[in-house]
């Protein structure tokens, strides 16, 4: 379906415009998409960031101000994520003993088992791209680089 059926507008100012649109509703779908496919594991996309971050640094711990820097979602309050996956047991904090005030914060051996349970999900998650042939998602993840101004002759 295109955007101007999904959208029910069928005159844009431009094709930067359209563009744009298309790029926010997608988006949308896209999110919609994943929040479903956690909502069986009953944590959020941002919870899910988190754990990945996390497992990605194991054994090691990481602060949660390293957290923040690494999410996908700058807006979402780190330290509020990790109270609530340490509360599910998904994480463990351990306070570091140079600096009483900084918190090193692991990913805890259920939470490696959630993904490592999740893992089929995501892979479905990446199905919904397979509309793609491999030349255009690495092109769109090359026009997406050149959006945020990041040069992507840089690999």
């Amino acid at each position: 379906m295109s955007i101007e059926n999904d959208i029910k507008q069928y005159k844009f100012r431009s094709p930067h415009q359209k563009a744009l649109i298309n790029l926010l509703y997608t988006h949308g779908w896209l999110r919609g998409q994943m929040s479903e496919h956690f909502r069986r594991y009953d944590i959020t996309m941002q919870q899910y960031n988190v754990l990945r971050i996390l497992n990605g640094q194991y054994p090691n711990g990481i602060t949660t101000s390293d957290i923040r820097s690494r999410m996908l979602d700058k807006m979402s309050d780190a330290s509020r994520l990790v109270d609530r996956l340490e509360r599910l047991g998904l994480v463990e904090k351990r306070k570091n003993s140079d600096d009483r005030r900084l918190v090193a914060v692991r990913i805890s051996e259920k939470g490696i088992e959630l993904l490592e349970r999740i893992q089929p999900e995501e892979e479905a998650m990446e199905n919904e791209m397979m509309p793609l042939t491999h030349e255009e998602a690495t092109l769109l993840s090359d026009l997406l680089d050149k959006l945020r101004g990041s040069d992507t002759t840089e690999k």
